[in-house]
């Protein structure tokens, strides 16, 4: 007597999250709840597992008195797009700590691009590079971030 293994087929495991469509759904939930990114203008052009990448134009109320990009802006940019990548793997996490440095001014008018990248991750803490560029590749931040997991998810996945 042989078996039919065709009749009744052995249960497979769920599959593994997808890593890739985790932080595409928190980039999507924790968009949609950044009342702080929304009206700064801050739009997420990408991200992944361990990164992101967000943009911005330098608005006239975005202009210190100077007449050149107030470096808080950059920074809320450059922390921004470190907020999505460190929250990328849908364990909530939030910030410990960050330095910046502005090598080069922002200006009226320039879309600036904050690319953030995961350097460390080791149990609940992190540390981020996140690199502000203008649209023409000129270097207006340089920000690196410490990060702390605390307990919940950022979004329910089904």
């Amino acid at each position: 007597m042989t078996e039919n293994h065709d009749a009744q087929a052995d249960p497979q495991p769920d599959p593994q999250p997808d890593p890739q469509a985790i932080a595409e759904a928190v980039g999507r939930g924790m968009y949609e709840r950044d009342h702080c990114a929304r009206s700064h203008g801050i739009e997420l052009l990408e991200i992944a597992p361990g990164y992101a990448r967000m943009t911005m134009a330098v608005r006239q109320d975005m202009v210190n008195g100077h007449d050149i990009g107030h470096g808080g802006m950059t920074f809320t940019l450059a922390d921004t797009a470190f907020a999505y990548a460190c929250n990328a793997a849908n364990e909530s996490t939030v910030a410990a700590g960050c330095s910046i440095v502005f090598p080069a001014p922002a200006r009226l008018g320039d879309r600036l691009t904050a690319e953030c990248r995961e350097v460390h991750r080791r149990g609940r803490s992190g540390v981020y590079d996140v690199t502000v560029t203008t649209q023409d590749g000129t270097v207006v931040g340089l920000f690196r971030g410490q990060s702390a997991r605390i307990q919940g998810k950022v979004v329910e996945l089904g």
